[in-house]
């Protein structure tokens, strides 16, 4: 029998080089720049036979939900690919019910198959699962087109925009940390209309360790030497993420925003060589003027009925889906 054991750092994770996957919110040190803000972590790890899987978690009061914020556009299993990865995700499955009565996972990807592998894994443990949509993912798939091309495609008011306000503001972007650029996109942010960030010291520990690691991009737009707006992309594993952008709502006029994007998506199509843009979660309207597709994030809410907490919950579920 597979036995899963618990950790509360995630040092440990460290050391499952075979799960790595190419998204920034599963390394190591995304895990640890979480447990830096005050989560505390709950890691299940299981192994057999040379394979590991894990599941970065935290719970409070019975209830395990995953170890993430705002910032994450993705959580998912740390686990190896096949029957043998199946195994030891059930066997921490399974375990989970001496830790809560409630596991509740999302932003969980579909078109990797992680919703459809964790969902299975935890109905084979026993637990009852409800998988449903809770967001939603923009993004652009670059299909070998360049900049040109694809700007080509894009609706005529932001390509008009761009033609009458490009030549207003002086853009750059900068492939490594700089100090002083991002306290002008803090200054941006906390003047924009945006609510306060969450966790800005994490933010900034995150572009230091991109910058370092080579997958930073940041941008800024400047209008007579003052930054106006200001953005944060990584691009990795052929994949451009963008995190942050924010402009000043004083100087909305000069559309700077949008000449700041227009660059940095021209940078990471011809000179990154990208074959995906990913937005994060969200539906804001503006996102599909610059993207072309849309993917599902799934809520994962698994309840375990043998623990007299899960009832009420379970009971809920099931009017629901009768008036559904």
């Amino acid at each position: 029998m597979i036995e899963a054991r618990y950790h509360d750092s995630v040092n440990v994770l460290q050391a499952l080089k075979a799960c790595e996957t190419p998204a920034p919110f599963d390394r190591a040190e995304w895990y640890a720049l979480l447990a830096e803000t005050g989560l505390t972590p709950l890691i299940a790890i299981a192994d057999h036979a040379g394979d590991t899987a894990a599941l970065a978690l935290t719970e409070d009061s019975g209830r395990i939900a995953p170890l993430r914020n705002w910032y994450s556009f993705t959580w998912r299993e740390l686990a190896p690919p096949g029957a043998a990865g199946d195994r030891l995700l059930e066997a921490i499955a399974r375990q989970l019910k001496t830790r809560g009565y409630r596991v509740t996972l999302e932003p969980v990807p579909g078109e990797d198959g992680s919703a459809e592998r964790l969902a299975r894994a935890f109905r084979a443990a026993g637990w009852k699962v409800a998988a449903e949509p809770c967001d939603i993912n923009h993004i652009l798939p670059v299909r070998g087109r360049s900049f040109d091309e694809y700007w080509e495609s894009r609706p005529g008011p932001l390509r008009t925009t761009l033609k009458r306000k490009a030549k207003k503001v002086e853009v750059e972007v900068l492939t490594r940390f700089d100090a002083a650029v991002w306290a002008d996109y803090e200054a941006i942010y906390a003047a924009s209309w945006k609510p306060a960030e969450d966790q800005p010291a994490m933010l900034r520990a995150f572009a230091q360790g991109e910058g370092a690691a080579g997958r930073l991009r940041l941008g800024v737009a400047r209008a007579d030497g003052i930054a106006v707006a200001a953005q944060c992309w990584t691009v990795e594993n052929s994949i451009a993420y963008i995190h942050k952008l924010a402009h000043l709502e004083s100087h909305k006029p000069l559309s700077a925003g949008t000449t700041l994007t227009a660059a940095l998506f021209r940078h990471v199509i011809d000179i990154d060589k990208v074959t995906l843009v990913d937005f994060g979660t969200g539906d804001q309207s503006y996102k599909a003027d610059w993207m072309e597709e849309v993917r599902p994030r799934f809520r994962i809410d698994c309840l375990d009925p043998a623990q007299t907490r899960s009832w009420g919950p379970l009971a809920k579920r099931m009017l629901r889906r009768q008036r559904a």
